[in-house]
């Protein structure tokens, strides 16, 4: 089956890849990932990633530190998040490379959208790590404006919920999935699924939102293959 999208922006939270432990890598879980990556990209698409960093730290739970330097130690968790996805690619034979929104070669590669591009356009996957470089912008701001860089067409936005609901359906039986919905929508019902800023850049930029239950990574596969997993949020 040809794929319904040529590029695309996967963002994953830093605890996705931490498993049932709740912290630190569970490369299982990682290898179980990789792998829909894999495949994805026998299919012909390009593939950006962008990773949080929850699975070492929060910033938003660093008491009295400084905010600045809270966030710093956050971007340095997706770095490490970003080069353990990169290694387990390889070893896959699945060509991949690591930038980052901060200086910190030859770690990785100082992040700029033409070498980015080009190296998607080889069929390399492109990681992106240290969220945009700047304090108080969450990973879901950077992988909003990462998508918009490379010219993705959609961001595939992995949670460990099947789709957007009306309200929180952990708390509420009666909680209505929406199967499709515009990101005008998504703002003004002030639903959770992208901060504000992040929803808002993608809207601008014509960039669609799948929001979908990354518990089984075929999801990604799946959703790349166009069958109807989790939401859409369009872009109008």
């Amino acid at each position: 089956m040809a794929p319904k999208f040529n590029r695309i922006l996967l963002k994953l939270s830093g605890e996705v890849l931490a498993g049932e432990q709740g912290h630190g890598f569970d490369f299982d879980v990682i290898e179980t990932i990789c792998d829909s990556i894999a495949q994805v990209v026998g299919m012909g698409v390009s593939v950006g990633i962008v990773i949080g960093g929850g699975n070492f730290w929060r910033g938003r739970s660093s008491g009295s530190m400084d905010r600045c330097r809270a966030d710093s130690i956050g971007m340095l968790g997706t770095v490490m998040n970003s080069i353990a996805v990169a290694d387990t690619l390889i070893a896959k034979g699945v060509p991949a490379k690591v930038y980052s929104a901060v200086a910190m070669e030859p770690i990785a590669e100082i992040f700029t959208p033409d070498k980015a591009r080009a190296d998607l356009e080889n069929g390399v996957v492109t990681i992106f790590g240290g969220g945009t470089g700047n304090p108080f912008f969450s990973t879901d701001s950077a992988a909003a404006l990462r998508a918009a860089q490379i010219q993705a067409e959609v961001i595939f936005k992995a949670t460990n919920v099947d789709g957007v609901y009306d309200k929180d359906p952990n708390k509420f039986d009666d909680a209505v999935k929406f199967d499709e919905l515009t990101q005008s929508e998504l703002l003004s019902r002030g639903l959770q699924v992208m901060d504000a800023s992040a929803a808002s850049l993608c809207r601008d930029n014509g960039i669609n939102i799948l929001v979908f239950d990354l518990t089984d990574p075929e999801n990604i596969v799946r959703a790349v293959s166009g069958e109807n997993v989790g939401t859409l949020c369009l872009s109008e």
